[in-house]
């Protein structure tokens, strides 16, 4: 590894760290960036459909997984409730990287990636560059680690 593969997985290591708050359980859907608003309130369609992130508008609104997800039209929160699951982020929205990792972090809509059809947030687009190098094999680990992440890790709501 060089030294700035080094310097990135630790930063992006650190940083998974840095936002344990002292509390008991994780919340199935990542909503810290806006309080209660899933994905930082982007439109997760809109990653699939228009290929960017799209900043969604409270007048198209649900609740899905004890969290509000907004779209940035009818259509796409009518594309969302027919199959929720096709559209919310792999890992609850938390960092796809640092769930390979073992740890928890804020996923940033911004730093966004679709592998195989699903949606991935990492925790910032450096941190995405390492989760891009080996897409399949991180995704091998965060789906092993993840399930028991967010049955232990301290509550990251208050991030």
């Amino acid at each position: 590894m060089n030294r700035r593969k080094f310097l990135l997985s630790s930063v992006g290591a650190a940083a998974a760290l840095s936002f344990v708050p002292a509390a008991f359980s994780a919340e199935q859907i990542f909503t810290g960036l806006m309080p209660g608003i899933a994905v930082g309130g982007y439109d997760t369609v809109a990653f699939f459909t228009q290929d960017a992130a799209v900043v969604g508008d409270k007048g198209f609104a649900t609740q899905y997984k004890d969290a509000q997800w907004l779209f940035a039209s009818q259509m796409n929160l009518d594309m969302f409730l027919a199959n929720p699951e096709k559209y919310a982020p792999q890992y609850g929205g938390y960092c796809a990287f640092a769930a390979s990792k073992g740890a928890l972090a804020k996923g940033d809509p911004e730093a966004w990636t679709i592998h195989e059809d699903k949606l991935y947030l990492n925790f910032s687009k450096s941190v995405r560059k390492l989760w891009r190098e080996d897409i399949s094999g991180h995704i091998k680990s965060a789906d092993a680690n993840f399930p028991k992440l967010i049955e232990t890790w301290p509550d990251v709501t208050s991030w």
